[in-house]
């Protein structure tokens, strides 16, 4: 076997993720993207063709995904009431991490005092959207149409109807025993077919960095270099800091063999910028790499992808002591205290809405009497950001999926310690075998013979 062949996947897209980053600048410092050919054909052309390609593969995994793997989840929990308890703690620790992250953040930001006598002009401009009400966001849990919810990708209608149907298929009893071999079968399949799309996750990596580098225009982040420093200081912090200690205090477990096994994950979330995208990959690294069962796992997955905004409240603290302190607004104490409620509350009422980061951040400007039109001073580097939250946010679904597995017994901690469970494969995908070819043919040959 070939020193290629040998390199496992994590490696190979870590070294697509710093090709793309060294292509992107060379091709930003140089000033070749301004290039009409290298602009039309290779940045907003190639890569743009596979990157988008590639996040669209992903995206269309979740939905069947999610739905397989919720009913197996149900079905195999072996306790019901189990149900209950996973989704209290996930809800729990989901608020207070983002509880947490966002108090941090202000206090970093305030302590660094970011925006104080700058003078940054931006031709930007933002209008605030308006979320729907947290009462609109519960009725909605319940779909009116499964089949819509499924077409719309949304998490929350999606969980409700799986998951109710996986208790409804425990109530039938035997009867529905064939459709429950037929789901696992179905998770199966989807679970290779996530396999499949991996393979060629390093170029489509490759692709998705390039192009975000190559666009984003290093000048704003020189003109932002504080805001965008202390944003990144505070989500490192978080990260390596804040969700390692909530690990090891509600699950005993090693941070480090955490660390070194979400990597993937992590880098799959700051290509895409996309927790929803990052599902499929997030639920295999849980599952295979961590041990955490799936019938754990098949819920707090979406559910904290769906819920989970510990990156986007550091942002939206960050972004608020920037904004406060360049229209030289003092919000005070109860302004912070504001701030933080706000975020909590926002991250379930706008649950599964598109740009809920920016959504979240003028609803909370509004409420502290920051001038809105100020998002606009900070959106040229919101996309480099929203690419390091959203792998920060990922980060925290599998925490706290480690964490409730833990505390449930649904936690194999063999798997856990061990450096490589889990790990792709080159060979993973599989060969065709003739013989099963023949017999699936034998047998439409044989179906369509009786018809």
């Amino acid at each position: 076997m070939s020193e290629a062949k040998k390199m496992s996947l994590t490696i190979k897209v870590l070294l697509g993720m710093g090709l793309g980053i060294l292509v992107g600048l060379f091709l930003n410092l140089t000033g070749l993207v301004a290039n009409p050919f290298v602009d039309g054909y290779i940045v907003n052309g190639l890569f743009h063709i596979v990157g988008k390609m590639f996040v669209n593969a992903l995206k269309m995994l979740v939905v069947p995904l999610v739905f397989f793997s919720l009913i197996c989840g149900v079905c195999g929990i072996g306790d019901i009431r189990m149900l209950g308890r996973v989704g209290g703690k996930s809800f729990a620790l989901y608020m207070m991490t983002t509880a947490i992250a966002i108090a941090t953040a202000i206090i970093i930001a305030v302590t660094f005092g970011i925006g104080k006598g700058m003078n940054v002009d931006s031709a930007a401009n933002f209008t605030g959207k308006e979320s729907p009400p947290l009462s609109e966001v519960l009725i909605s849990i319940i779909p009116t149409n499964p089949v819509n919810a499924m077409a719309q990708g949304d998490m929350l209608p999606l969980i409700f109807f799986s998951i109710l149907l996986g208790i409804s298929m425990l109530l039938v009893g035997r009867k529905a025993k064939g459709f429950v071999a037929g789901a696992e079968v179905a998770n199966e399949i989807m679970m290779k077919m996530v396999t499949i799309v991996m393979a060629v996750a390093p170029y489509a990596v490759f692709a998705l960095i390039a192009k975000s580098i190559a666009t984003l225009g290093l000048d704003l982040l020189y003109s932002l270099a504080g805001y965008v420093l202390v944003l990144v200081g505070a989500l490192m912090f978080h990260l390596f800091f804040t969700l390692m200690v909530v690990l090891k205090v509600f699950s005993g477990l090693s941070p480090s063999i955490f660390l070194k096994k979400i990597r993937n994950v992590q880098v799959f979330a700051f290509s895409t910028a996309s927790s929803n995208a990052t599902i499929p990959v997030t639920m295999r690294t849980v599952t295979e790499r961590f041990g955490v069962n799936n019938s754990v796992a098949s819920f707090t997955v979406p559910f904290g992808a769906t819920i989970n905004m510990d990156g986007t409240a550091i942002m939206q603290g960050v972004a608020t002591v920037f904004i406060a302190n360049v229209y030289g607004v003092e919000l005070g104490i109860a302004g912070y205290l504001t701030v933080i409620l706000m975020s909590v509350l926002a991250s379930i009422g706008t649950a599964g809405v598109p740009g809920v980061g920016l959504i979240m951040l003028s609803m909370v400007f509004a409420q502290v009497g920051l001038p809105i039109e100020g998002i606009g001073l900070i959106l040229g580097v919101d996309r480099l950001m929203d690419m390091i939250r959203t792998a920060v946010n990922v980060s925290g679904d599998a925490t706290v999926s480690t964490i409730v597995a833990k505390s449930e017994g649904k936690l194999d901690l063999a798997v856990y310690n061990d450096p490589d469970a889990g790990t792709y494969d080159n060979d993973e995908i599989g060969e065709f075998d003739a013989e099963v070819e023949a017999e699936m043919a034998q047998a439409i040959q044989e179906s369509r013979e009786k018809k």
